[in-house]
This record gives structure tokens, sequence and C-alpha cells, in this order.
């Protein structure tokens, strides 16, 4: 069986998401390593790999050329980003990377990345196609009056929850204006959260939709969910991916509220919490693997409902010489 060698980029934390791939490569009895690369050498996720890569930051002109050298000495069959931050240098790279080594990019056209990562681009995405969203506050309204607390901030290109707040009255509103950047302000919604993990071949053939309702979140990622086969969201969910054609695990936020469904965001990316849909049976990581193969996948909803997931810090203990006690 040809040999797959695999290269997770960014990955500071996501342990789980790589000894899923190690479990994925170990259940399909496939030679190959888990190779990790960060910028930093204390981020945990690299010493569970197989091999770790220190490289430059994402916005160093010789990002691109490190991410081919080590696709070249590692003969890399699949780079996995992991980050928001380097998805459209990625996307824009793609060609270029596959061209010169022998690995597949798992990411999304830039059109797809750019439609995501602008969150007024991704607002008019989904109203170009018919899909409810919460209302956009722009400076007009704000200006006449024309809005109703409480509200919804957030930086226009933010990632992971980070600067986002709800706005209670006019002098959070004021406030919250000049210090979120690029922010973009939203009617706030009341209701239940999801996030659902999508996964599609490379030709954007979807092969799972899984839903998992929030029930905890710390830091933007969820830290207490359960998975929950809603057919109306799954439904919806999959209206929004045949229209947008994304590549490879993705996830779609939305809200289950007195409206319906109403979205909030894509990440054409493996989410944080990606490992339940994984755990729950909607295994990307075995499906990449047999993608790779040349095997054809189709549409499946033959995973776990109900499945809990409870989260929980672990510590890794490195010494001296760099290996796991």
């Amino acid at each position: 069986m040809k040999e797959i060698n695999v290269l997770i980029l960014s990955a500071g934390r996501r342990v789980e998401l790589i000894n899923c791939f190690k479990e994925a490569r170990d259940n399909l009895k496939i030679k190959g390593k888990v190779i990790a690369a960060d910028l930093s050498d204390t981020a945990p996720a690299i010493y569970h790999a197989d091999k770790q890569y220190l490289v430059c930051r994402i916005d160093h002109d010789n990002y691109i050329d490190e991410i081919i050298d080590i696709c070249k000495q590692e003969n890399i069959s699949l780079v996995v980003p992991t980050i928001d931050t380097e998805l459209e240098k990625l996307s824009k790279n793609k060609e270029l990377i596959e061209k010169t080594t022998n690995a597949k990019v798992l990411i999304s056209n830039e059109g797809v990345i750019k439609a995501c990562r602008d969150k007024y681009n991704t607002q008019k995405f989904f109203e170009d196609n018919g899909f409810n969203v919460p209302k956009l506050i722009n400076k007009e309204d704000i200006q006449n009056k024309n809005f109703s607390f409480p509200l919804f901030i957030k930086p226009l290109n933010g990632s992971s929850s980070i600067n986002t707040f709800k706005i209670n009255n006019e002098r959070e509103l004021e406030f919250f204006s000049e210090y979120v950047p690029n922010p973009i302000i939203q009617e706030f919604m009341e209701g239940e959260e999801y996030t659902v993990d999508v996964f599609t071949d490379f030709n954007s053939n979807i092969i799972t939709i899984v839903p998992r309702k929030r029930l905890a979140t710390r830091s933007g990622e969820i830290a207490k969910g359960i998975i929950t086969k809603d057919r109306e969201i799954i439904d919806e969910v999959k209206k929004v991916i045949e229209k947008l054609k994304p590549i490879g695990h993705i996830t779609v936020q939305c809200m289950k509220t007195s409206k319906g469904i109403e979205f909030i965001e894509i990440n054409p990316r493996f989410g944080g919490g990606a490992p339940m849909s994984i755990k729950a049976g909607a295994n990307s990581p075995k499906n990449l693997y047999k993608l790779i193969l040349g095997e054809e996948l189709k549409y499946t909803e033959d995973y776990e409902d109900k499945l809990l997931a409870l989260r929980y810090d672990e510590a890794v203990f490195i010494n001296s010489e760099g290996a796991i006690v």
C-alpha cells in the first residue's frame, strides 16, 4: 500500500486532531507519518506528532518555501491548515505547492476563502443566496437610531471569538465601536447555537454533515457539546455547501432562533471541536486517507447521535532531550 505522510500546519494545541490522524492511519493499516509544523517549540501538539518542524511566521516571505521544502523532504501527500490566518496565503499558493511537490493542499479556492474570512463577504453570501442571517447594523442605522438593543459586535476578520461582545446600551456601543478593530455590528440572536462539521471531497461533493449543539464554550471553541442529528439544520447546511462549494473539513456556525435557522459564519478549515464529529463516526481524517488512496466516497449520515463531549485540559511534559515523559 502507498505510504501517506500528512503535514499538519500551525499545530498549536491541536493534540486531538493529531491523534485522530494517527488513529485513522493505524486503523486503515497505512504506512506513513503524521508530521506537525508550528512557529513555536512549546506548541503541545508537535510533541504528539511522529515528527516536528519549526517554521517561520505565516506572514514571512519564506513561509511557503519552507512548506514546500518540508513536503519534498518528507514526501508529503496531504497538507492540512488549521488556523484562519494561513488560509488566504495557502489558497493563493495551492497550485504552486501541488505542482512542485507530491502533496495535495486541503484548502478551498480563493473565492471561497474570501467569502468566509471577511465577515461582510460572508453576510453577503448568505443574503444573496436567500439564507437567514442577523440584520447588519451599518453607520446609517446607528446615526438614525434604526436599531434596538441588544446588539452584537465582532472584528471583520476575527476568529476564536476574540473581541466579540454583546452590546446592551448606547455607552457600550460607543466604547466597543472604538475598541474592536474593524468592527461589524449585527442584531443579537437568542437561541440554541450549533457548530456544524462538514466534510467534502476534493471536488466539493458532500460526504458528511454533523451538527453539534454548543453547551459551553471557552476561547471561541466548544468546551461541552452534543452531537444532534437535526434534520432541519442538516438540510439547510447542505444547501449552503452546495452554493459555496468548499473543499475538505469546514465548520458552519448557526443558531436556531424564533425566526428559524440563522447563519453566523463559516470557517473553511478544521474547527477546534472537530474531534467530536470524528469520534461520532464522521471520520474526516480516515476519509482523507481513503480519498488519497483513490477511493470514491458517498454521502452518509452513519454517525452516532447524542454523543456528548466534555473537553478538558491536559499537560504535556517534555524532558531536556525534547521527548514526552
